[in-house]
């Protein structure tokens, strides 16, 4: 890459950028109506002069229409209609403003695309007639239809139905014009004839079996006379429905699973509003185990499922096919609930190798039952490299009791034996234990043994009869204090002073009683009262060294 292209680059393409939001923006200029003035989500038309005769209009090809929001239209008297096709193609309008005009009317299906409109002004405009049709099927949050010359009938009834039961934030002086052209306000109108509609639903008991077919009834009656129509929703079971005057059926054939829980609704509708009767359709049915996958590990190990059926169904594990007994170790959680549908796993707290094996999930209801199987590898064998012990082992957690699932308590409780297949260890366990405890015993004893041993070798103050030491014999003096030790080590520090009586030849009656022999010499032992706590008076005359002075 060139340089001139590596810092030239971004900037050739931001011009090329801003040059093309130009020519957007030119081209939408280009499109726009005359009298208007439009943006890339807005169109604006308020100059009267020379005004528009029809609904503005975007050429597809010069600029998005969908991208539309809000229109606003004021001032144009010769604006007359809405169309059905005007709007079409604003599928994105959120606000519709069209005020001070000359509007008369609107066509049924003016607004059949335009699903996300919300606020709808129509204020001071000629308005005669305007039918809910137009509205039904919308979630609108504000309509204002102030300053317009409705006709007192029955026709604008539900504008005063839909003020008593859904008022806007701003109260709407709304008046309309008798026989006399008199002007009546629309809260107090009065139309003889002319009230709601209501409908009743006559079900059976909607629960039935998957495979089944059941018909529903429904009657409706009003003044002016409603009509009938079901709503079923997305049901996916085939269904068809007859209708006469006032009342109508709707059977449903060969009912699937799918359609459990759903609403279906008999509808009465006239001029001034609609009514309905709902019930809902539940299914029964046998399990389905949709989802059955290998362990996977978080916060715990999990071995996660799916689980559909209706009524809701018990769940059974089997470990290496025996029944596995849940625990808190080991146990069964659902995390979500969608009606007939349920969403967990087999959780695990720390499994080892010994819980290596087939894991068997078995749903079971009275209308039948579906098992998975899955082999579930958590850790390799010790001392083997992981996963080359093919052979599981049939341990699990043993005797940990037994506690209920979240679905049903489906485990067994734990009989004191094991199942089939299961190898009892604890023997095996104990065993190891033992071993494992004497040898440390023996350790500490022999530890205990060579500090005792380290001890006495370095002792200041004797101990009796270690001539297995390698020292040889020692005495003691009969009747007084502690023995005499004599050490290999030439320690200054003793309370034994080594004395040798200069004799090559030792007898055992030099030296007097408390004299050791070391080798060919014996030597007279004097003990130090400094070491003691013997004091000179307890000392025998004889023990003191020759030409030592007596002290009183």
């Amino acid at each position: 890459m060139s340089s001139w292209t590596r810092w030239h680059g971004p900037a050739m393409a931001r011009l090329w950028g801003f040059c093309w939001l130009i020519v957007g923006f030119w081209r939408a200029a280009l499109a726009c109506p005359t009298s208007c003035k439009c943006s890339a989500s807005r169109i604006w038309c308020g100059d009267p002069s020379p005004g528009i005769v029809a609904f503005p209009k975007l050429e597809a090809t010069s600029a998005d229409p969908e991208n539309i929001t809000e229109i606003y239209i004021a001032n144009q008297k010769r604006l007359e209609i809405i169309n059905e096709d005007d709007l079409e193609a604003y599928v994105g309008l959120k606000n519709l403003t069209i005020v001070d005009s000359g509007l008369k009317s609107v066509a049924h299906k003016a607004f059949l695309k335009n699903s996300n409109l919300q606020h709808i002004n129509f204020t001071r405009n000629k308005l005669t007639i305007l039918s809910r049709k137009h509205f039904r099927h919308l979630d609108l949050s504000e309509l204002i239809l102030v300053g317009n010359p409705f006709t007192c009938s029955c026709d604008v009834m539900w504008i005063k139905t839909l003020q008593e039961t859904k008022p806007s934030p701003e109260t709407q002086d709304l008046y309309c014009l008798d026989e006399n052209s008199k002007n009546i306000s629309l809260a107090n109108l009065q139309i003889p004839h002319c009230g709601l509609p209501s409908a009743n639903l006559a079900a059976p008991n909607l629960t039935v079996e998957e495979g089944k077919s059941i018909t529903l009834s429904c009657t409706v009656a009003g003044d002016p006379v409603p009509n009938l129509y079901w709503d079923v929703g997305n049901l996916v079971s085939k269904h068809m429905n007859e209708t006469s005057h006032t009342q109508g059926s709707l059977r449903i054939t060969n009912i699937s699973s799918d359609d459990s829980g759903k609403q279906i609704s008999c509808v009465a509708e006239n001029l001034v509003g609609e009514d309905q009767d709902s019930v809902n359709l539940t299914v029964h049915f046998a399990p389905t185990i949709t989802f059955l996958e290998s362990p996977t590990s978080d916060h715990h190990w999990c071995i996660p499922f799916t689980v559909k059926g209706n009524p809701k169904p018990a769940l059974q594990w089997f470990y290496n096919g025996a029944i596995l007994n849940e625990s808190k170790y080991i146990c069964t959680k659902i995390h979500v609930t969608n009606h007939t549908e349920y969403h967990g796993c087999l959780q695990l707290d720390n499994p080892t190798h010994m819980n290596n094996g087939d894991y068997k999930l078995v749903a079971k209801n009275e209308y039948g039952k579906d098992e998975k199987q899955i082999s579930a590898h958590f850790m390799g064998w010790p001392g083997i490299d992981d996963g080359a012990n093919p052979n599981y082992p049939d341990v699990i957690y043993e005797d940990y009791g037994t506690a209920a699932n979240d679905i049903g308590d489906t485990t067994n409780k734990s009989n004191g034996t094991l199942p089939t297949g299961v190898v009892d260890t604890g023997r095996e366990h104990l065993s190891v234990y033992a071993v494992v405890v004497i040898a440390s015993v023996v350790g500490f004893c022999l530890l205990v043994m060579l500090f005792l041993l380290k001890l006495a070798r370095h002792s200041k103050f004797g101990m009796k009869d270690f001539s297995w030491f390698g020292f040889g014999k020692v005495k003691s003096r009969q009747g007084v204090g502690p023995a005499s030790v004599i050490s290999n080590d030439d320690d200054s520090a003793s309370p034994l002073h080594h004395i040798s009586n200069g004799s090559n030849t030792p007898s055992s009656s030099e030296g007097g009683p408390d004299a050791v022999i070391i080798g060919m010499t014996k030597i007279p032992v004097i003990e130090n009262p400094q070491y003691f706590g013997i004091t000179n008076s307890q000392l025998k005359p004889d023990t003191w060294p020759r030409g030592s002075p007596k002290t009183a």
